[in-house]
């Protein structure tokens, strides 16, 4: 009803103009005051035909602009049928070196413009956000916080791994911070977290050196070995940082979310919280940390995201 009145309208306003300026459209292409003439249009005009013929000639119109894409969609699948499979693997792998260097070349630039110093914004309690809860992986199979603990390897002056519990990581300086998660999907929250600075850790239990001289000698963060591998209890997510990243005072192994110890969900009993990185980089449920020197494998960049994930 309300589109035939609409028509009405339109048709109405048309005849109005046609009668206050003398223009119609047969008055095309003679008119020198006609809009089409005015702006150079190039139109064509059909002889007059019946409605049941304007259909039947935009069907065929419609038809064959159809049969067109189609045998275009129809090369190109035969055109990709017919190339070699080692053809195929070559352009998939000329793909994949494209993406990789250009994550390569992303990661350079973060790093060159990464300052220890330099803080992300924090907010104050009343923006804090409701807790919202995305991923899983690592986190199947339930688990007896009372009897967790964390294995620490890459140490310096061990050969053994180091167990810790949960009361050995709360004897550590408290640490407060209300910031932005991101998360790669596109989302963003506001959390208050609260645990350990992964430096005021590192501090204690010393990671190894690239020189092999003990922390406390080498005295500066770059002597560290370059990397950090983590993973969940069951190993079946696992994460690689760079040190510098891992060891930016924002960057919390976090027990506490929002005033509220950890839910499982959300990686209980302990975390890693950053604003340095994106949520896929922030592993929950914490069962291994490890000082490297070899750059450690990631879960989400073998399935091709980016290593690095920093922003």
């Amino acid at each position: 009803m309300s589109e035939n009145k609409d028509r009405e309208v339109l048709l109405e306003k048309v005849r109005e103009f046609e009668r206050r300026t003398g223009h119609t459209v047969d008055s095309f292409p003679g008119d020198p005051n006609n809009t089409a003439s005015i702006l150079g249009e190039h139109r064509y005009l059909s002889e007059p035909m019946s409605a049941e013929a304007a259909k039947k000639q935009m069907f065929a119109k419609s038809r064959r602009h159809f049969l067109s894409i189609g045998a275009t969609v129809f090369l190109g699948i035969v055109g990709w049928r017919s190339l070699s499979d080692e053809t195929k693997d070559l352009l998939f792998k000329s793909k994949d070196r494209l993406l990789l260097k250009t994550f390569e070349f992303n990661e350079k630039v973060s790093q060159f413009f990464f300052r220890p110093t330099k803080l992300a914004p924090e907010f104050p309690p009343e923006q804090v956000t409701p807790i919202r809860t995305n991923g899983f992986e690592g986190l199947e199979q339930e688990i007896d916080i009372n009897s967790w603990t964390l294995t620490v390897a890459g140490l310096a002056g061990r050969v053994d791994d180091l167990v810790l519990t949960m009361a050995d990581i709360k004897k550590l300086p408290r640490t407060e911070m209300i910031t932005e998660f991101k998360c790669i999907e596109g989302w963003s929250t506001i959390v208050h977290w609260a645990g350990v600075k992964f430096s005021d850790f590192a501090a204690v239990y010393n990671p190894k050196t690239t020189s092999g001289a003990p922390p406390d000698v080498a005295g500066k963060p770059e002597d560290l070995v370059p990397y950090v591998a983590m993973s969940t209890p069951d190993e079946k997510y696992y994460v690689g940082w760079d040190m510098p990243s891992v060891m930016h005072p924002q960057t919390l192994l976090a027990y506490e979310m929002n005033g509220e110890p950890l839910r499982p969900e959300n990686g209980a009993p302990l975390r890693i919280a950053s604003p340095t990185k994106y949520g896929i980089k922030q592993i929950k449920r914490l069962g291994r940390i490890e000082f490297t020197s070899e750059r450690p494998k990631d879960f989400w960049a073998e399935y091709g995201y980016d290593w690095y994930s920093g922003h």
